[in-house]
């Protein structure tokens, strides 16, 4: 298992008319979070897609406990649990500046070979980065 942590400052446009964020930006903040714990790792997305790769979101899932306000400072709780074959997995936490849990959520991407358009297992370079920080 491998987390890393990202912070975010809500900003006045993330929210609704009832003052909360709204909970469609929650995809963005789990992006900010995937995007800061690979690059922990020592990749980026860019990389990733230089290499030949890319990363659709194939599944997402998020369960709303608390609502987040204008200038709240989150923090984002992203966590691998399992090395990827094809798919990778993450695993979100929310939580507000007073450490209440706001919601969880899980996203799945999958690696696709950009030159065939098809799904294909982790290429080896990525496989050594989480087998080195996945413990």
């Amino acid at each position: 298992m491998y987390s890393f942590e990202t912070k975010i400052r809500v900003r006045y446009a993330e929210t609704d008319q009832m003052s909360f964020v709204y909970y469609g930006v929650y995809a963005q903040y789990y992006e900010v979070g995937r995007v800061e714990l690979l690059r922990s790792m020592g990749l980026s997305y860019k990389e990733i897609e230089e290499m030949g790769y890319s990363l659709p979101v194939v599944n997402m899932n998020i369960n709303y406990k608390k609502p987040a306000f204008y200038d709240d400072e989150l923090t984002i709780r992203t966590t691998v649990k399992e090395l990827p074959s094809a798919k990778i997995t993450f695993d979100y936490e929310t939580f507000n500046d007073a450490g209440d849990l706001l919601n969880i959520g899980e996203v799945i991407l999958v690696f696709v070979d950009k030159k065939t358009g098809k799904p294909c297992l982790a290429p080896e370079v990525i496989m050594n980065k989480f087998k080195d920080n996945i413990k």
